[in-house]
């Protein structure tokens, strides 16, 4: 459920409240009972629950060789490419 941005035309309050995308917009301040219109927003972030994503996740055999066979990755870059070594 997103957050929506809401300002009181009144008091020029600015306030958030977390609904359902389904449910109406507000129509007066929960504060001082005004009319408030909703704001766009920037867009929400993305949240990632759990561990997420590490370089250090995938791309490693064992022994932490890369995919490539080497310690560190032939072309310098942080995460592996999966290619043969090159002739660095």
């Amino acid at each position: 459920m997103p957050t929506y941005e809401y300002l009181c035309e009144a008091s020029g309050r600015r306030f958030e409240k977390f609904q359902s995308m389904s449910e109406e917009p507000l129509k007066e301040c929960p504060d001082c009972g005004g009319p408030v219109r909703r704001l766009i927003g920037a867009g929400g972030a993305v949240i990632i629950k759990g561990s997420g994503f590490h370089a250090t996740d995938y791309g490693r055999g064992p022994g932490g060789a890369t995919r490539c066979g080497r310690a560190q990755t032939c072309c310098g870059r942080s995460v592996p490419c999966g290619q043969p070594p090159c002739d660095k």
